[in-house]
């Protein structure tokens, strides 16, 4: 009953997923055949681009962290157990959260580069004679630093509002961190009547300089990330290399009860070393 079970829950996830690539490949012909050209063969099959699109659609749509269900799932399946499929389901959220930390790493560098980008754009349309309130709405079009603020900021700027703290307040966005700089050379020179230009361009250079700081840690973090991944992956290795010896163990670690504890305590120490590792490489970077 376990594989069986396992079996019909692989062919209902092959099910979904070719379900919705034809209705994709539905839609797709009927918005075609609007304007004239199928793109469809004899038969009424989908042509080969067709056949790339649904693939590169369903593969963009399955996350990555459902592909630890599937390996599970063929385990289960492999080794008549219900166990892999239940590892493979609590993988999920975990991968799941592991994935939306990395998008957001990603937002808050993309973030910043547009910080950048704002400060030198703004030092130029300074230079270029531009009003401070001009050159920052047309710098923050061009660049896009403030995020989410920018109305605000913009609207504060436009009709004489408080500039400085509009700015600071856009600093909480996340890699916006920046923006605290372009207050204060703000402030500097709206009430001192120092030079904004000069400023910028002393902040943009800090904010480069600190990037490129957080690059080179990345870096250099590089080999150890590999080698704790390469030390994760050893136990695959020893599976696979049990079973090209005729050894069983997928029988051994899923149907006998020491097996089932050296799983689980393997499980359990393989987790707090890939925690253990993620956590100093984080604490470094």
């Amino acid at each position: 009953m376990t594989v069986t079970g396992a079996a019909v829950l692989c062919a209902g996830v092959a099910a979904w997923l070719l379900g919705e690539w034809n209705s994709d490949a539905r839609r797709a012909r009927l918005l075609l055949a609007g304007g004239g050209v199928t793109g469809v063969t004899g038969g009424g099959r989908p042509s080969w681009r067709e056949t790339a699109a649904g693939l590169r659609r369903a593969r963009e749509r399955l996350r990555p962290e459902w592909w630890a269900l599937a390996a599970g799932l063929v385990l289960a399946v492999v080794g008549a157990s219900v166990v892999p499929a239940v590892a493979g389901a609590a993988g999920v959220p975990l991968l799941r959260r592991a994935r939306l930390a990395k998008e957001a790493r990603g937002a808050r560098e993309r973030q910043g580069d547009a910080v950048i980008a704002l400060c030198g754009a703004l030092a130029g349309e300074v230079r270029a004679g531009r009003q401070p309130g001009e050159a920052l709405a047309r710098a923050a079009r061009d660049s896009g630093g403030l995020g989410e603020a920018q109305p605000a900021v913009l609207a504060a700027a436009r009709f004489g509002g408080d500039v400085p703290g509009a700015l600071t307040g856009a600093a909480r966005q996340p890699g916006a961190e920046g923006l605290r700089g372009l207050a204060a050379c703000w402030r500097v020179a709206v009430d001192q009547g120092a030079g904004l230009a000069t400023g910028l361009d002393r902040l943009e250079g800090a904010l480069r300089t600190e990037r490129d700081q957080r690059a080179d840690l990345r870096a250099q973090l590089a080999g150890a990330r590999s080698t704790a991944l390469l030390l994760a992956g050893l136990p695959v290795l020893g599976l696979l290399l049990g079973t090209a010896l005729g050894a069983h163990p997928l029988h051994v670690l899923l149907h006998t009860g020491p097996g089932l504890g050296c799983l689980l305590i393997g499980g359990v120490l393989e987790g707090a070393g890939m925690w253990w590792a993620g956590r100093i490489v984080r604490g470094v970077g």
